[in-house]
């Protein structure tokens, strides 16, 4: 199908198109076809000068338009039968009497241009097969042998006029091509008009949804897209809490081996999944020197006032260093309180692995 020819309409320059079409190349232009109208008004006009100038007849002759052709690009069959002649071509009226007598059967013929209401078109024989050329049809139509006769019959019914075309047509690649193998067609051509009128439909659907996704902010999805949009957007939330999760199990281990000051005391319980963040282990470091000066303090008074311990036994204060079993009555350097912390939080993690991997 790609090495036929086939011009497709523009404007009303059917004629040009029934023409190429039947001789397979763009041997004609408007212009030239205007050539050969222009030619044939000429010879009009002489022939009815002939009647006198200042005849009646004469002068209304030259008032009419032209009717070889007009502004729209048409172009009568006197133009196309004397542009035919240049390659030695004739048409022959396929229903007239003459014609009808010789009985030929259509199939033995090379090719018809038909015309109804000013529009023309080509059925031509390209290799062993016929198709139809209609400018208006979007790619050629393959017509079988045994529906061309039929074709024809109904073209008269609707009131085409038919002409054979006579002659040798020149050589084409299509049709050197088509003698060697036989093509099928699976879909047949639409007109310009439907198709044109389907991708206008197509646009204004397009232009519908997108009106449709404008009002509902972009939400007037299927349900199923939707379910499945919500699915994808769960899974990916739970994998970011568990990179969260893992994140900030790593980060505590790093602060814990770089030995920050960190202090947990005993009455804070130890539970898997509890991660601290820097500031809130600073505060609980302050905290712990905060409460271990206090103790100090009091641990001195004591001292200096051994009465006021008997007397009060039940407000002196379980220390952190009663918790790490230590002596109560020992006094910590700063330094052996924060190796106290460090220990205590790199314990802390340990529990935590040790949880984690038994569950």
């Amino acid at each position: 199908m790609e090495s036929i020819f086939h011009e497709k309409q523009e404007g009303s320059l059917c004629a040009q198109h029934c023409l190429n079409n039947l001789l397979q190349g763009e041997y004609f232009s408007p212009v030239e076809l205007s050539s050969i109208a222009h030619q044939l008004d000429e010879e009009e006009r002489m022939r009815m000068a002939e009647g006198g100038v200042t005849s009646e007849d004469y002068r209304t002759f030259l008032q009419q338009p032209s009717g070889n052709m007009d502004d729209s690009g048409f172009f009568s069959i006197q133009v196309i039968s004397n542009a035919l002649k240049v390659w030695g071509l004739e048409l022959i009226l396929f229903n007239s009497p003459e014609y009808q007598r010789l009985r030929i059967d259509p199939i033995n013929e090379r090719s018809f241009i038909c015309n109804y209401k000013e529009h023309w078109f080509t059925v031509r024989k390209l290799g062993k097969q016929w198709f139809n050329l209609n400018s208006l049809l979007t790619g050629p139509e393959l017509i079988s042998d045994t529906y061309l006769a039929l074709f024809l019959a109904q073209l008269q019914q609707e009131g085409y006029s038919i002409f054979v075309v006579k002659g040798d047509l020149p050589d084409c690649e299509a049709d050197q091509l088509l003698q060697m193998i036989r093509v099928q067609q699976m879909q047949r051509p639409k007109l310009i008009g439907e198709e044109l009128a389907q991708l206008k439909e197509q646009r204004v659907q397009k232009t519908d949804l997108e009106r449709v996704l404008e009002a509902n902010d972009g939400s007037g999805m299927l349900d199923e897209d939707e379910e499945d949009l919500q699915r994808a957007l769960a899974l990916s939330r739970q994998e970011i809490d568990m990179e969260d999760e893992e994140a900030d199990l790593r980060r505590a281990i790093q602060l814990s081996m770089q030995g920050s000051s960190r202090s947990i005391s005993q009455d804070t319980p130890q539970t898997s999944g509890i991660h601290l963040t820097s500031e809130e282990l600073r505060k609980r470091r302050e905290a712990y020197f905060e409460k271990r000066q206090q103790q100090q303090q009091q641990q001195q008074q004591q001292q200096q006032d051994p009465l006021g311990q008997l007397s009060h036994p039940c407000e002196r204060p379980t220390t952190s260093s009663e918790a790490l079993g230590s002596d109560p009555g020992d006094v910590m350097s700063e330094e052996d309180m924060l190796q106290a912390a460090v220990t205590m939080s790199l314990e802390t993690v340990r529990n935590n692995f040790k949880t984690e991997g038994k569950n």
